[in-house]
């Protein structure tokens, strides 16, 4: 992850500043008049993405077998299809016999492994979470809001951590867990990472794996949604944490996450679970409480659809000809709007879905409200941030995926509007 432009530092006189100010004003009142209706507030797959899966609606073709010979159409085989497990092994650096594939949802994972947690004894625990006086989540950020909201949901104290070029500051993070028994985890998108683009570097990797914690059953929650999700022709890849976890005597800190969300249908994929098999084994426990299997099916169609795990990697590249065009249109935009005024710098994924804007402090609320103005609706300022409480006002997450090229231009282009209106006239009002 690079930055396009410096930190947020104003680098206009009060002349250039009020100029550039009569000028947003301008665009701005056209903006409002053209009376737009746009929508950059969450990272969906375009339809024409989704239709690079559409051959999954005539699938299975062979029949209702599994490799294995399993009837897909009946009950039982609750970790999944093997076929299907082997497909995404390599890709989620998982064991296949320690990978569960399950619902559509990873989320809906990470919320049952929390409830479990909560209810039932971890591997490695005296005791459930519900009875601990107090449970803490770490929390990088700027980061992703639903993992902020499953917290919140069941009480957990969310502990910001602020995020470097190379993951979580780790000076933070480990003097933070070796002192507080009550910090039980972590949230992790290590790859590409929600909104900012950062990928984790081998040495954050290693510290998390071999760190001390207080609480014995410290859990790292992994969520390698991005992991196939490159825009360059040079693919990041990231350190096995699952093994290093190993590798330091801590096999069972590892919980990884992963789906076919944004790689097939987004709401009828398949989800990943990873971990150690003591903790594989407490979670198919749990989740055989509930369900006596998986959709089959639609594991069999996927493991037809994709073939095998090159097969996954040639469908992520029709995938990145369509969606790193609209990447490179937001870093063109805003370099052509807003570099060299130094009221806001940006991200420039790799990979992944978003990019991170962070402007003037104090105006990303301003920004947002007047662009919903003008009929461009953003993520609320402060999604990234636990409670949506970002203490300098300053991050605004984008997500270029969904609109098409047309209607992406413009919405940006109004965005910079935005940014451009609300940063001078606070500088300009500040200095009266």
């Amino acid at each position: 992850m690079t930055s396009s432009a410096p930190s947020v530092s104003p680098a206009l006189n009060a002349a250039e500043l009020t100029a550039l100010r009569d000028r947003a004003r301008r665009d701005y009142a056209a903006l409002v008049e053209r009376g737009l209706s746009l929508d950059l507030t969450r990272g969906k797959p375009s339809p024409h993405q989704l239709d690079l899966a559409a051959e999954l609606l005539t699938l299975p073709a062979g029949g209702h077998r599994a490799a294995d010979g399993t009837d897909t159409r009946n009950y039982g085989g609750l970790q999944g299809l093997t076929e299907l497990r082997e497909i995404f092994s390599g890709l989620l650096q998982v064991p296949a016999a320690q990978l569960i594939a399950a619902g559509n949802s990873s989320l809906a994972l990470m919320h049952d492994s929390v409830v479990h947690a909560m209810l039932s004894p971890l591997p490695g625990a005296g005791r459930r979470w519900a009875d601990e006086p107090r449970v803490a989540f770490l929390c990088p950020v700027p980061g992703y809001d639903r993992h902020f909201a499953l917290c919140e949901r069941f009480g957990i104290e969310l502990i910001p951590v602020p995020m470097t070029a190379d993951g979580p500051d780790m000076d933070v993070v480990e003097r933070l867990v070796a002192e507080d028994s009550q910090i039980k985890g972590i949230w992790c998108v290590p790859k590409y990472s929600n909104p900012d683009g950062v990928c984790y570097s081998d040495e954050t990797v290693r510290r998390l794996a071999g760190m001390a914690t207080a609480a014995p059953d410290f859990r790292i929650f992994w969520d390698n949604a991005y992991a196939v999700h490159h825009l360059t022709d040079t693919p990041v890849e990231i350190a096995d944490l699952l093994a290093l976890c190993a590798e330091s005597g801590n096999p069972d800190r590892a919980f990884v996450y992963g789906s076919t969300s944004k790689i097939t249908f987004a709401g009828a994929g398949v989800a990943f679970f990873g971990s150690s098999p003591a903790n594989v084994a407490w979670l198919l426990g749990h989740m055989a409480k509930g369900t006596i299997g998986p959709d089959k099916i639609n594991q069999l169609r996927h493991a037809e659809f994709l073939r095998d795990e090159a097969g996954v990697v040639e469908h992520m590249r029709r995938h990145r000809e369509l969606l790193q065009p609209k990447f490179d249109m937001v870093q063109t935009i805003l370099a052509k709007e807003l570099d060299g005024t130094g009221l806001a710098s940006w991200s420039s994924p790799a990979g992944g879905y978003f990019v991170s804007l962070d402007v003037l402090e104090g105006c990303a609320r301003e920004v947002v409200r007047r662009a919903a103005e003008a009929g461009i609706a953003l993520t609320p300022a402060g999604a990234t941030h636990p409670h949506g409480n970002d203490p300098r006002d300053s991050t605004i997450r984008i997500a270029p995926s969904y609109p098409g090229l047309e209607e992406l231009e413009q919405a940006i282009t109004g965005l910079t509007v935005c940014v451009l209106l609300v940063a001078t006239e606070k500088l300009l009002e500040g200095a009266r």
